[in-house]
């Protein structure tokens, strides 16, 4: 898994306080904007966006996050493009048995097999299995990332999504540190029992 953010709003901390500012008629300052993120002021946080760049994740991580509709998405094609150079599987340490790559092979086999003879790419793919690697590129403003930080940094969410959240989280504050200073998985508003 490699994420990077390959692009932000400029000093996004500084972006949101003038919004912040502006709403208060006050002088510029981070307190103010802490202030009004600490109350609840949520709307501050969209006018700064954040595109992360996001490689070799699994298709079935993939179908998680694009579940996340407060977010742009661009994901390499199963349509369009032929897997089948560097053709690889994320694997787990739970699934990094002979059985896993034989079942793994045998699918990447038939993919080929069916496009050599002449089924379209686009019904080939449906060989193509969820561990299958892929790349996306993600926009969300800083509004919906705490949102989608909530909900997939959380101990309840599945272990590759959560790492991805986590990578993305701390990326994140590097940038913006006043911003995404409560951002994160919030147990000690959550109401269901962690694992």
């Amino acid at each position: 898994m490699k994420i990077r953010l390959i692009r932000h709003t400029p000093e996004p901390d500084a972006v949101c306080m003038t919004a912040a500012v502006m709403c208060r008629n006050s002088e510029p300052s981070m307190d103010i904007l802490r202030r009004a993120l600490d109350s609840g002021h949520d709307s501050l946080l969209e006018h700064a966006s954040f595109t992360f760049k996001i490689e070799d994740v699994s298709r079935s991580c993939g179908n998680q996050l694009v579940r996340h509709r407060i977010a742009s998405f661009a994901q390499i094609s199963q349509r369009h493009v032929i897997l089948e150079n560097g053709h690889e599987w994320y694997v787990t340490p739970s699934n990094a048995t002979p059985a896993f790559h034989s079942a793994m092979e045998m699918c990447r086999q038939a993919y080929l097999h069916e496009i050599e003879t002449g089924v379209p790419i686009e019904d080939a793919r449906y060989l193509l299995p969820n561990a299958t690697k892929t790349n996306l590129v993600m926009t969300a403003n800083a509004r919906s990332l705490h949102n989608f930080f909530a909900l997939r940094c959380c101990e309840r969410a599945q272990w590759e999504i959560r790492n991805l959240a986590n990578n993305m989280l701390c990326h994140c504050k590097r940038v913006a540190p006043v911003l995404f200073a409560s951002a994160g998985k919030q147990c000690d508003t959550c109401k269901e029992p962690c694992k």
